[in-house]
Order: structure tokens, then sequence, then C-alpha cells
């Protein structure tokens, strides 16, 4: 007991307070995960109350109770519908930065690093499209800006759990796990890297479009207003929608990025399948769900997303894990798998 004091005090006499709560930087991206998710949790509590954020009134300078007032509320519906779907992506991704930083990257899995990476660096970027849209969010910009210490320095500290022999970014692409189609598993594995890489294109596609034409044709039908109608209503409404449908697109793309890479180079263990069942309900939850409250229940507006929502069930059903009488122990993975 003396000795575990005495190597106690050395241990605080050594370490700052800071080092001791950075550690390893791991609780720092634990903070940014969390973050995410608080984020997400915040953006649905808004569109469930039908808030405007004070920048958003200020931008328009029109009170929202005149926009509800237009064609049955649509236009406003329509702004939340984007920010509930924005929402269910950043709780998505933060509950898969939740598993890769306490399972593989504790173990110095340097594709699980990459993957953090190149995720948060395309969520952090899609902030950037307010240069084409031209409305700055002050909200958002703060929070991305709160929580880019977390990703930099997070980044920076973990790279001393990563191996001195380094693959680099390649590390993303080398050894992954095989793929055997004839299996279950490997079945379930191929339709979540399907998903994952539709996630990606989906999300870069709805970036830029969403950042330039903005609307797809089933939109303006939804809200009956043209583009030119909408200027004339309010020349700032598109450039709000603009910024709502480019952080969704954003949120959507580092989302399918996490789940292919994820899919491609980590054991399946009872945890991996917990956070992509609830990345899963969350993400596609609130992208399809909020489609029929608000009426907006075009066909083939909604097919997409259904499709990959059934495609990522049945990935998720054939990847469900072995009841544990008859898994086989893995000395490496048995505390994930617990």
């Amino acid at each position: 007991m003396r000795d575990d004091d005495a190597l106690a005090s050395v241990e605080e006499s050594e370490n700052g307070l800071l080092s001791a709560l950075v550690g390893d930087g791991r609780p720092l991206l634990g903070l940014l995960a969390i973050g995410l998710i608080v984020s997400g949790l915040f953006a649905l509590f808004l569109s469930a109350t039908m808030t405007f954020l004070p920048q958003d009134v200020a931008f328009l300078g029109m009170d929202p109770k005149a926009l509800c007032a237009l064609h049955e509320c649509r236009i406003v519906h329509f702004i939340f519908h984007d920010r509930v779907s924005f929402g269910g992506t950043l709780i998505a991704v933060g509950t898969l930065y939740l598993w890769l930083m306490a399972f593989p990257l504790k173990r110095g899995e340097e594709w699980a690093w990459w993957t953090l990476a190149v995720s948060s660096t395309i969520g952090f970027a899609s902030f950037l499209c307010c240069l084409i849209y031209k409305y700055l969010d002050t909200w958002h910009g703060m929070a991305s800006l709160a929580l880019l210490p977390l990703y930099v320095f997070g980044l920076w500290c973990t790279r001393s759990l990563l191996p001195e022999q380094r693959a680099g970014i390649r590390s993303l692409l080398q050894n992954g796990v095989p793929l055997r189609l004839k299996a279950r598993e490997g079945f379930g594995r191929a339709c979540l890297l399907f998903i994952g890489a539709g996630m990606v294109l989906a999300g870069c596609v709805i970036m830029i479009l969403g950042s330039t034409i903005v609307f797809v044709p089933q939109d303006i039908t939804y809200f009956g207003f043209t583009p030119a109608q909408l200027n004339a209503i309010n020349p700032r409404l598109i450039p709000l929608i603009a910024h709502d449908r480019a952080g969704f697109g954003g949120g959507l793309a580092a989302t399918g990025l996490c789940v292919f890479f994820v899919m491609k180079n980590a054991r399946l263990t009872r945890a991996l399948w917990q956070a992509l069942l609830l990345a899963g309900l969350t993400g596609f939850g609130c992208a399809i769900g909020i489609h029929y409250p608000m009426g907006y229940t075009s066909v083939s507006h909604l097919a997409p997303a259904w499709t990959g929502a059934i495609i990522y069930i049945v990935g998720i059903v054939c990847t469900r894990p072995a009841s544990r009488k008859e898994e086989v122990v893995d000395p490496v993975l048995v505390a994930e798998t617990e």
C-alpha cells in the first residue's frame, strides 16, 4: 500500500495538472465527440420548438411568424427539416468517434487515428462553404472554434499512441479485414461499406449543390415557391437555407467516411455493433423521420434515403455479434466485447 502511495506521489509531482487531465490525448477527443453529440441534441431541440437563433432573425430581418404565415408554414418547416437531419449526423458521428477513441485508438491502431483526422477535417471544412452562400452563422462558428482546439491538440497528443513505424494515411487502405461475402458477417460488412461510401458521395453532392443550386425540384414543389419568388419574399432566405444544407452535407460525408473505414478495418465486436446501431438509428431516423410530420413525403425524394436505411439495417442484422456463449475469446478484444 505504501509503495502504491509513493508511486502516486511521484507521478503527481512529475506531471502537471494540465498534462494529467489531457493524458494521452484521448480525453480531448472524447470531449470533441461529446461536444458534437450535445450540438446535435441542441439542433434537435431548437427544431422541435421551431426556434430560430438570434443571428438567423437578425440576418433575415424578418419576423419568423410572418415567414410561417406563408404557404402553411412550409418554408419554416423546410428550414428545420435540414437542421434535424444535421443534428442527427452530429449525434451519429460523435457516437462513432467515441468508439474510435475508446477502443482502436487506445490500442494504437493507426487507421483509427487517420479516420478521426480525415472525417473531422471534412466536418470542419464544410463550414467554409459560408464563403459561397455568404451567411456566417456566428453560433455555428463559435461552436466550431470551441471544438477545433480539442480536435487539433487531441490528434497531436494521440500520435504518441501510434507505432514508431507508421504507414501514414495509407493505413486506411492497408491490412483491412478480409471480406467474405458468402458469410453472414461478410455480407453485412459489405452492406455497411456500401452505405458508408454512398453517404460520403451523397454528403459531398449535398454540400456542393446545397451551397450553389440549393434546391432540387421536389423541394420547390413542396414549399410552393420558385427561387425567384423566395428572393422576392426575402433575398436572404436562400443563403440561410444553403447554410443548413451545406452543414448537413458535411456532417453526412464525415459520418459516411467514418462508417466506411471502420467497417473496412475494424474487428466486429459488441461495442462496435452498438455504436453502429445507435449511429444508424439517429442518423437515418432523423433524416427520414422529420419528413412525415412536415408533410414532405415525395416518393422520389425519400426513396434514396429509405433504400440506404434498408441496406444499413440488413448490414446491422447480419453483423450482430454472436451470443456470449457462442463467442470465441479474443484476448486482444475481450474488453471491447464485454
